[in-house]
């Protein structure tokens, strides 16, 4: 129950993908940010004689200036036996977007255009970041570097699935849980963690003097610790272990640094990363050190201030490390 003096909400799953699609679209600016579009759109993708399928959507990212990404969506509900389908779904979905670059790009391209908030959003994008036209975008998004990536929106998360999704496949499986509560009345509210939020931090806004980091930037993890566990494991094992990272933040990760939590308050180490390996049998990793972590000057948490002090891992660059007085320099 979610509850306060004016409503209670009770839990109300959903009972169709049809409502959860239909939750997604009312929530989308908010579940997704404003530098992200959701297309909502079924349209079957795949070459004549190939691997066919019709995705639930598609999410184009503009939050990087430098690196624009298009996800191809699965929309799905836990009581479906989510674990068979999603994975075989996930995987005809890749098949097909390599065999039909073309017609994705015009699925996309007539989706867009239709609208006018999203057609001028892209053009905004479009102008601002130098590309020739939208054209020269969406070939961008679907014939670039790494180019395929999925995202998986359910309603409940087991371990399982998790597990599964960011440890079988050779592409990045984001994951989104979004859930609907409602009062007696019928009135709804939603609960879930928007995409890729920690990737900049839930309220914090970049400071007149320091431009938010681009996410094509980002090359470090930041992770909290407590002083026996940093002297235990990340200065005395020489790694850092049963942490979570985005899948489609793995591959970026060069280096790991250690904000020691209160009386130091600092970020004060960093180290070079060797490999990083799924942690057991779970859906958490362990990155392992190249060579032993080396003392910075501590970059410190600044009281009242605008980045507050890290709870779970946060991503940044190793440059902006080395430029920052302050944590609130430092993300």
């Amino acid at each position: 129950m979610l509850w306060s003096k004016i409503a209670s909400y009770e839990e109300a799953p959903f009972e169709t993908e049809a409502e959860l699609e239909a939750a997604i679209v009312d929530a989308a600016d908010q579940l997704f940010g404003e530098k992200r579009i959701y297309i909502d759109v079924k349209k079957k993708i795949g070459a004549k004689g190939k691997t066919n399928n019709i995705p639930d959507g598609y999410l184009i990212d503009l939050s990087s200036k430098k690196e624009p990404k298009l996800y191809v969506v699965e929309n799905e509900l836990a009581k479906h036996d989510p674990l068979k389908h999603i994975a075989v779904q996930i995987l005809e979905f890749s098949l097909s977007f390599e065999t039909s670059p073309y017609l994705l790009k015009n699925i996309l391209k007539t989706e867009i255009v239709s609208n006018a908030t999203v057609h001028a959003k892209c053009q905004k994008y479009v102008t601002e970041n130098n590309f020739e036209n939208l054209d020269v975008l969406l070939e961008k998004i679907i014939y670039g570097k790494d180019r395929f990536n999925a995202l998986v929106i359910i309603d409940s998360l087991s371990d399982e699935l998790e597990k599964v999704l960011i440890s079988r496949f050779q592409f990045p499986v984001e994951i989104l849980t979004l859930q609907r509560f409602c009062t007696s009345s019928g009135d709804k509210m939603f609960q879930f963690q928007p995409f890729l939020v920690d990737i900049v931090g839930a309220g914090e806004e970049a400071s007149l003097t320091t431009l938010q980091l681009d996410p094509s930037e980002i090359d470090t993890i930041v992770v909290p610790a407590r002083e026996d566990g940093f002297l235990e494991t990340f200065i005395g094992e020489n790694r850092w272990y049963q942490i979570r990272i985005h899948p489609s933040m793995r591959p970026k990760i060069k280096h790991i640094a250690v904000y020691r939590v209160a009386p130091e308050s600092a970020i004060t180490h960093i180290a070079p990363v060797l490999s990083i390996e799924q942690w057991e049998d779970t859906a958490k990793y362990v990155l392992n050190f190249a060579s032993p972590a080396q003392e910075i000057t501590p970059i410190r948490l600044v009281p009242k201030g605008k980045v507050k002090a890290p709870q779970c891992p946060r991503y940044t660059s190793k440059a902006r490390l080395e430029a920052a007085s302050s944590l609130d320099e430092a993300f």
